[in-house]
């Protein structure tokens, strides 16, 4: 085989996994929270002088439609000057969604939970100090023929008082896809409960037999972003082998 072939042939395999480790690498970034919003918030008890406490959730979420399982990224800052003390987030599941782990993060007994939740957890963080931040890793379920609502308290060590809290704010879709693989639910919107087949309750659909009840939403959970993804990135090495291989036949054919 000349060797200006197994260059070429090589170059080709190079690029295709130089190309297949940058689709993944970038599939791989789908865990991302995306952009973060306080929206559903408001100060409550007055913080101590120089402390200023919010908390943000996800915009948007998409949630497994055979599993119900859901992540969702909580997070807590001090935007004010002075460090905040002890002080602790609670985390805490209304209606459809209910939260099952908080990481670093303890249960809270049932009989201690906010009025009308269903599942909660305390997160202790010893001091924050000015213009940090620290997140929190939530797995939650979420019940698509219900609407669901989180809410992020920010309280002093021993819960007397109530800097901040964000809710209880609801997650959802004027129209979820439950016969997609995922849904993808919205900050600060009302879920559209509806039944196992696909219909909200009352649409009857149109002359056309299309009952989706208006424009669907984009499907963009992360499962459906790095299956494609991935399928190109080994098509791609393949291809790469499937030519270096080639190569080497039909070089060994002539020089016989």
């Amino acid at each position: 085989m000349s060797s200006r072939r197994r260059t070429i042939a090589t170059g080709s395999l190079l690029t295709a996994s130089f190309s297949a480790v940058m689709i993944l690498s970038f599939s791989a970034g789908a865990d991302d929270p995306g952009p973060m919003s306080d929206k559903g918030g408001k100060a409550v008890d007055e913080a101590p002088a120089g402390v200023k406490l919010t908390t943000s959730l996800p915009e948007k979420i998409s949630v497994d439609n055979g599993s119900q399982k859901t992540a969702i990224t909580a997070t807590v800052k001090n935007g004010g000057t002075k460090d905040s003390g002890a002080i602790r987030l609670l985390v805490v599941g209304f209606d459809g969604l209910s939260v099952k782990s908080v990481k670093g993060c303890s249960e809270i007994a049932e009989k201690d939970l906010p009025e009308g939740s269903n599942s909660g957890f305390a997160c202790a963080i010893d001091g924050l100090a000015a213009g940090k931040s620290t997140s929190y890793a939530v797995d939650a379920t979420f019940d698509l023929k219900k609407e669901g609502k989180i809410c992020l308290p920010v309280q002093d060590a021993d819960g007397k008082k109530t800097f901040w809290q964000q809710g209880p704010v609801p997650f959802g879709a004027n129209n979820p896809s439950p016969n997609a693989p995922a849904t993808p639910l919205l900050l600060g919107t009302d879920n559209s409960p509806v039944t196992p087949g696909g219909d909200k309750p009352g649409d009857s659909g149109d002359a056309s037999g299309d009952k989706s009840g208006g424009k669907e939403l984009p499907r963009t959970g992360p499962a459906e972003q790095m299956l494609p993804l991935g399928a190109a990135g080994a098509a791609l090495i393949s291809a790469g082998v499937a030519g270096l291989w080639w190569t080497q036949r039909r070089e060994g054919r002539s020089e016989s």
